[in-house]
């Protein structure tokens, strides 16, 4: 489940203080269990009402505390979805069937306006002699994280990535080697748009390279701004600059941090080392295309790898995808990467663990 503005601006306060004292005060040691799950379900059925089981009350908590939920916006949802996403109306009326006497389901799954929430997070797309690759550490209070690697077929086409918003995606791959990511864009500004989870499903169902995929960014409203790097099995790669407020904007550079033009929210720049990061990717792509091997290593320490959990934005997890060879490799700190293929899927279950030391696995 994502942040929102108030709920990070709330953490901050708590955080920074700690941040600038000179007084060593100590606190409780931070640590955290999560089961993460890797499922496999060709039409929603079993896996599904398992995520809305584990989900839904809480979404639906925080949907309704910020969103009032009328006949009027469900019916406007409705009609954005028609006329955005027409390939994903009867998919999310069958997901919503699943709950028919609750109506919010439905206008949530439409994701049409919903409240403000964020991410941090880093993203790259690179090659080496594997093929291509998009890399990406995922930052998030790991509690509200869905911890759910859902490998689907829901409208014909294979599609594998990490469920964000129940029926959304943070990241992820489809069967033709397209493979995205997202980040936020560090601007507080909403808009008339989609939620960022819908419009990632939606261009892994529907596209199946880059160009698809710009083309797409560039047709649906966002309500926030975001970050969304691409790479596809021949090798392209773009970022696109998503607002609510201006076009999309197409961008050459394979990377992206949590701003676009510039710092526009300086306490959340400060807060998230966007620009340290963004430097640091600048000075290793100045050159030649960084390996996977050198990314993850890059992601794993600072100022990429977030440890920074009761502050709610700690590295969750890092993921690489291979357009090539249809696969996704997620890891908990140094060396523990599983991998997952795309025509081999086998569902797992892992307890993982975070405290100030970062993450790690604990069961295979």
């Amino acid at each position: 489940m994502l942040h929102s503005v108030a709920e990070l601006e709330k953490a901050q306060t708590v955080y920074e203080p700690i941040l600038d004292s000179n007084i060593a005060t100590a606190p409780a040691p931070y640590r955290l269990r999560r089961t993460f799950r890797a499922v496999s379900e060709v039409r929603p059925g079993k896996q599904w009402q398992r995520l809305l089981a584990d989900g839904w009350i809480g979404w639906r908590e925080w949907y309704v505390a910020r969103a009032a939920s009328t006949a009027s916006t469900e019916r406007e949802a409705v009609r954005a979805v028609r006329r955005y996403m027409p390939e994903l109306e009867k998919l999310l009326d069958g997901l919503a069937g699943h709950l028919p006497d609750d109506p919010v389901l439905r206008e949530f799954l439409a994701f049409w306006c919903p409240p403000r929430y964020l991410v941090n997070c880093t993203q790259a797309a690179s090659v080496d002699d594997q093929g291509p690759f998009l890399m990406r550490n995922y930052d998030l209070d790991p509690a509200l994280n869905e911890a759910t690697l859902l490998h689907s077929q829901w409208r014909g086409k294979k599609v594998m990535g990490m469920v964000e918003g129940l029926s959304g995606l943070s990241d992820g791959i489809n069967e033709n080697g397209l493979a995205i990511s997202l980040s936020f864009g560090g601007r507080v500004i909403k808009g008339r748009g989609f939620g960022i989870p819908l419009i990632m499903r939606y261009v892994l169902e529907t596209c199946t390279d880059v160009q698809d995929g710009i083309e797409a960014l560039r047709a649906i409203p966002c309500h926030m701004s975001y970050n969304v790097t691409m790479v596809d099995v021949k090798g392209a790669m773009s970022t696109a600059f998503l607002a609510p407020d201006r076009r999309a904007m197409i961008q050459n550079t394979p990377w992206a941090t949590n701003h676009q033009l510039g710092v526009e929210w300086p306490r959340h720049g400060r807060m998230s080392a966007t620009i340290e990061r963004a430097q640091r990717l600048h000075q290793r792509y100045k050159t030649t295309y960084p390996t996977e091997a050198q990314l993850r290593r890059a992601f794993l320490g600072a100022p990429f790898f977030s440890r920074n959990y009761r502050a709610g934005y700690g590295t969750v997890f890092s993921a690489c995808y291979r357009p090539i060879q249809q696969t996704a490799l997620l890891g908990w700190g140094d060396k523990q990467v599983h991998c997952w293929s795309m025509n081999s899927f086998k569902d797992t279950s892992l307890e993982i663990e975070y405290t100030d030391a970062g993450s790690r696995v604990l069961t295979d």
